[in-house]
């Protein structure tokens, strides 16, 4: 009888280790009503999502997305969370975890410009309609978030009016703005800027700026504009444009 308990005794130990090795360790978040205050959530430093995660929960930050995806595999945090974009394509590379069909969270891009310079957020404004009319938000959107082709082409008639606008932008929010390989800063919130300066006739010079700290770089003077502030910040402090796209957070489990 001994004989037999010690074989069933080990024979749950080889499986437990096996699944643990796997990474398959099991997974109680099914929904983001399921996350609570004690759930450890990881999120990427300085982007929108370490500052959800840090809302719902013990928020673990994170420099390195494949690094994030191995300490949820092997159960060091309970989930991730991510714009979808980049989950989709993340997740499609790393076996044993998966995207909650609920989004956790579905907000619009806006710029923030100063609440006295009515005159540049009606000008921005008129510039997003005008990107709207000819298909190159519709364009870029595809682009960043359905991985389509799309190359935006300046206008042939831009005039140059000799003024400079600054904007505030993170560097480590893809795919809005990040930096490539060269160091320059690219993105989808980086092109939808760089065209919107152009149908104005303005030299844009971007300002790199922490993502939690966007809002008070307008409020404070320190930029004209600011682009990839998180959605609930800025009320009475910020005028906001007209949405030029949508974001969409989502969270990553185990399987």
């Amino acid at each position: 009888m001994k004989k037999i308990i010690y074989v069933i005794i080990f024979i749950s130990l080889f499986i437990i280790g096996i699944l643990t090795a796997c990474g398959r360790i099991p997974n109680e978040i099914n929904s983001p009503d399921d996350i609570h205050n004690r759930h450890r959530i990881g999120g990427l430093a300085g982007t929108p999502s370490l500052r959800l995660a840090d809302e719902l929960g013990v928020a673990i930050s994170f420099d390195s997305a494949s690094d994030m995806m191995m300490e949820l595999r092997m159960g060091n945090i309970d989930c991730a969370i991510m714009e979808r974009t980049t989950a989709m394509e993340l997740v499609s590379n790393t076996s044993g975890v998966r995207i909650l069909s609920d989004p956790l969270l579905e907000y619009e891009l806006r710029f923030a410009i100063p609440l006295e310079n009515t005159g540049l957020l009606n000008a921005v404004n008129t510039a997003l309609e005008e990107l709207g009319r000819n298909g190159t938000l519709r364009g870029l959107t595809n682009k960043y978030f359905s991985r389509r082709n799309f190359t935006y082409s300046p206008p042939d008639n831009i005039e140059h009016r000799g003024v400079e606008l600054s904007i505030a932008l993170p560097s480590d929010s893809p795919p809005f703005s990040f930096k490539s390989e060269d160091g320059r800063f690219t993105g989808m919130d980086v092109e939808v800027a760089i065209a919107v300066s152009h149908i104005l006739g303005v030299d844009l010079r971007v300002i790199e700026n922490d993502a939690w700290e966007l809002v008070n770089a307008v409020w404070y003077g320190r930029a004209d504009m600011a682009l990839g502030w998180h959605p609930g910040e800025g009320e009475g402090l910020i005028n906001k444009s007209e949405p030029y796209a949508r974001a969409v957070q989502v969270i990553i489990v185990r399987r």
